[in-house]
């Protein structure tokens, strides 16, 4: 080929078929037949969003040469750039409406967890201990929920694809839910509540450490002050449990159980971060679907082993029927309403949040069960609340909604109630930049 034949096109083109080759390379063959199975059209598309991008508002011209549109992650990109140019000061995000979404939205996770304890503790006063198989119904009504409505909008093949492709690791996120449950309970039978809980806050620390390592989160200082605050909140209420002499007293083997309860915690922490990462990628409804169909079959199969003699022995009566469905019913509430705090904020966030379950269990107990209210525990709880709000300053007016591991644009992510991805679709949209279908589904 001689020089003059060599024009600027055909280098143009030459550089571009290299470049995607070597992007090409970067993925293994299993990870590109993925990515392929993903993006094939068919009739059992699952929901997705769709954006027509726009010259803008004052313009019809379309961006790029031949009348191009911008792709979606452009728009995002545009949506994005929009939000974070805003002047922002060290409090602005106590100042939005997501802040007091996710600080109530786990408030409201503190209480459910203080209404299934008051529910397990209903059951244990009638002689009905059954740890394993109490949780059951919950899975199976999960499974009835969302199971259900998944395979309504993908249908019974896509959802098999789904199942043969991702089901191992929704099994997996599963099994560490189920297990940090049973694990958790089981604790409390050997050792006693004071140690129980303060191995519970290994799983705080568990979130932060592999959130760092695997999914790429840099904690700001503020974030990692204001975890230390409501640590200590919860030390005060610990404390406080221990000079009114009810941690429990001397567990009937104390090693036994510290080492189920750091297990549990564990399980629990692996947990909270794999469910963070999937339905930042994935509809809730998916994710939900899967811990209902994998969590009632392995928490079945565990029941069946460990509580069959426990079940035997249970007392059987309308009062114990009740407090089952009700422990179902909110336990059941409590996941649904997890994957949008993991959206909003973060597994760490998420966990500091459910410290206060301990205060709202006194004051329940003060009305059910006769509990008397120390001094301390209206401290911890301000000092806890504290926390959480020193957890976002001089944070980005988006919080922890932008994650890391999904791209700069957010490309990876699904475009959801409380995600970033959908706050720059929307501010898109109001600068006139992209339009959406009516009839999106997004969840």
């Amino acid at each position: 080929m001689k020089l003059s034949d060599i024009t600027v096109s055909s280098l143009i083109q030459t550089l571009r078929d290299a470049l995607i080759r070597d992007h090409r390379q970067g993925y293994s063959q299993v990870q590109q037949f993925e990515m392929a199975e993903y993006r094939k059209p068919g009739p059992f598309e699952g929901p997705t969003t769709t954006v027509e991008v726009t010259g803008g508002s004052g313009n019809g011209n379309q961006f790029g040469p031949g009348g191009n549109e911008f792709s979606t992650d452009e728009a995002v990109g545009q949506g994005l750039q929009q939000i974070e140019a805003k002047k922002v000061h060290w409090y602005s995000y106590l100042t939005t409406a997501d802040f007091w979404i996710v600080l109530m939205l786990g408030q409201l996770l503190a209480l459910c967890i203080t209404a299934t304890n008051t529910f397990s503790t209903f059951l244990v006063n009638y002689g009905t201990s059954i740890p394993a198989f109490q949780t059951v119904f919950t899975y199976i009504l999960l499974s009835l929920i969302y199971l259900t409505y998944t395979l309504y909008v993908y249908g019974p093949k896509k959802y098999g694809k789904i199942l043969l492709k991702d089901g191992w690791k929704y099994f997996i996120l599963s099994f560490l839910d189920v297990e940090g449950n049973y694990f958790t309970v089981l604790a409390y039978r050997y050792t006693n509540i004071l140690s129980a809980q303060l191995i519970n806050f290994w799983a705080i620390v568990c979130v932060v450490i592999v959130s760092f390592l695997l999914l790429r989160v840099r904690y700001k200082i503020f974030q990692i002050i204001g975890i230390l605050i409501c640590c200590g909140g919860m030390g005060l209420l610990l404390a406080s449990d221990h000079i009114q002499g009810t941690n429990g007293g001397d567990g009937e083997n104390m090693l036994k159980g510290d080492l189920f309860a750091l297990l549990g915690a564990t399980c629990y922490g692996l947990c909270n971060v794999f469910e963070e990462w999937y339905v930042s990628k994935r509809p809730m409804y998916e994710v939900l679907s899967f811990m209902g169909l994998f969590g009632m079959l392995i928490n079945g199969v565990q029941a069946a082993i460990f509580d069959r003699e426990s079940f035997q022995q249970a007392t059987w009566n309308n009062e114990v029927a009740g407090y089952l469905v009700g422990y179902t019913l909110v336990l059941a509430f409590f996941y649904s309403i997890v994957p949008f705090i993991f959206r909003i904020a973060s597994a760490a966030f998420y966990n500091v949040s459910l410290l206060t379950a301990n205060f709202w269990g006194t004051i329940i107990g003060i009305h059910v069960f006769g509990y008397a209210i120390h001094f301390l525990y209206p401290i911890a709880f301000v000092l806890i609340i504290v926390g959480l709000m020193v957890y976002f300053i001089a944070g980005s007016i988006l919080g922890e909604s932008k994650k890391p591991w999904l791209g700069d644009n957010q490309e990876e992510g699904i475009a959801g109630f409380g995600t970033a991805k959908l706050k720059a679709l929307n501010m898109a949209r109001k600068r006139g930049l992209a339009t959406a279908n009516s009839n999106e589904n997004t969840v």
